[in-house]
């Protein structure tokens, strides 16, 4: 599971109370693209070795490992910047999503949505219900970061009601 970081501002007041949850992405754009290219290179030079020693049909293996590679630091880098952030906005519960290149907005009435939490530890899963809909929250958390966030939130919400 990914490690994540969980950021709380509030000012005490429930409508200044804002949390965000992020991955927390341990290698910038640039090192990966180093990365890959020392990688990419490293892997063409030993293909290359063996085709020099007559194993020829090993460097389009090569080719294909270098392009699953990249494609999946494409699909990292694409989510590197995903986030959920909960909010306390003009008397509404209000949570952003963002997953890849697509944001949505959830509002929610304080007063009416409940925070379920199901599973076994550590397979843990926390959703806010309201009104027959539900959204997951918590995605990128541990188990420990999914009670911290529960935690957060029921105080949040018990101020609402």
């Amino acid at each position: 599971m990914d490690d994540a970081r969980i950021d709380v501002k509030t000012t005490g007041a429930r409508s200044g109370f804002s949390l965000t949850v992020k991955r927390n992405c341990l290698m910038s754009p640039q090192a990966l693209g180093w990365l890959l290219a020392f990688t990419a290179g490293l892997s063409f030079a030993i293909g290359v070795a063996f085709a020099l020693f007559g194993a020829w049909p090993i460097l389009p293996f090569v080719g294909l490992e270098v392009a699953a590679l990249a494609a999946a630091f494409y699909v990292n880098g694409r989510h590197a910047t995903d986030y959920e952030r909960i909010a306390f906005a003009d008397g509404a519960l209000v949570v952003e999503v963002r997953d890849g290149d697509r944001t949505e907005e959830h509002g929610f009435n304080p007063h009416w949505v409940r925070l379920v939490v199901s599973g076994a530890r550590p397979k843990v899963r926390l959703a806010l219900r309201s009104h027959g809909r539900a959204l997951e929250i918590g995605r990128h958390l541990d188990a420990a970061g999914r009670d911290l966030l529960a935690t957060a939130l029921r105080g949040q919400l018990a101020e609402a009601e």
